[in-house]
């Protein structure tokens, strides 16, 4: 008898859904944009910091989706610097651009391009940054390996992802949710997901096996603060491209049962007067070329 050949994981049918995902998920990711700059905004804040962008930098923005993170980059370089954002999927950067050119910040261009094969010239940046994109990356350390060639000397990689799965209910309940009932079952080996460098140490790993220096992280609290947590529940359903891509395996009538039993479980995080508060612990790490 021969034994089952126990699953792969995929990683070009994963970009390829991935960009499908996200090209379906762009206009609502960026109709949402206010709700994520007041989830995000100060964590972005620390995160440039720790980049050290500032006047004159030129900064590349690896999955930068929608470019809110974009916008605060070009504010802080100002006209003599230049910020390119790029990502995998065309239709999101079209929002990044637009939101560019409506705020006057002619030192940002866009550029389709996969993280992992960064179609730049070697130490051409000053900062590299990526806003809960990394953890999406088929091959991590590949990415990394392309952010630190791109850098000058000295320059600096800063990542935000989320941190572990318990420490954040509001996308981890929804992903086990979906996760069960899809029967997906865990992560296969070297699997992408949300919470893939949300171990103790986990980026700070990745980033030194990339060969950056003087690697070090912060962990910090970011409630997504909302109204309900029926309100929390459409702004998943309509723009979290991780969930749908689990439930593309379901029919109709059983993805519309799963995300009722989503917004069900969700209003664990309801508040009473202070609304939807749902847990996220976010982690900001850099490291120096």
């Amino acid at each position: 008898m021969t034994t089952p050949t126990p699953p792969t994981f995929d990683p070009a049918n994963y970009k390829q859904t991935t960009r499908e995902q996200w090209e379906t998920a762009a206009v609502a990711w960026h109709r949402w944009a206010p709700t994520l700059r007041s989830w995000l905004g100060p964590a972005t804040e620390r995160m440039l910091e720790l980049a050290q962008v500032r006047s004159g930098c030129r900064v590349l923005d690896v999955a930068a989706g929608a470019g809110d993170q974009t916008l605060q980059a070009a504010e802080l370089v100002g006209p003599g610097g230049s910020v390119l954002a790029t990502d995998i999927s065309p239709a999101i950067l079209e929002f990044a651009a637009a939101e560019a050119r409506r705020a006057g910040h002619s030192n940002v261009t866009t550029r389709v391009m996969d993280g992992e094969n960064l179609d730049v010239s070697d130490g051409s940046f000053d900062a590299v940054i990526s806003r809960v994109g990394l953890i999406y990356f088929p091959d991590q350390q590949r990415a990394l390996r392309e952010m630190h060639r791109v850098l000058v000397p000295g320059g600096r990689v800063a990542a935000i992802v989320y941190a572990s799965a318990d420490k954040n209910g509001f996308f981890s309940v929804p992903v086990s949710i979906v996760r069960g009932a899809a029967k997906l079952g865990a992560p296969l080996p070297g699997q992408p997901g949300p919470f893939s460098l949300g171990a103790e140490g986990a980026i700070e790993a990745a980033f030194t096996r990339a060969g950056f220096r003087d690697v070090k992280s912060e962990r910090v609290e970011a409630p997504l603060r909302m109204r309900s947590a029926e309100e929390c529940l459409r702004f998943e359903k309509e723009s979290f491209g991780a969930l749908h891509q689990m439930l593309s395996v379901l029919t109709p009538s059983e993805r519309e049962a799963t995300w009722a039993e989503v917004g069900n479980a969700l209003r664990e995080f309801e508040r009473g007067a202070d609304g939807f508060v749902g847990p996220c612990q976010l982690v900001i790490a850099v490291g120096t070329k």
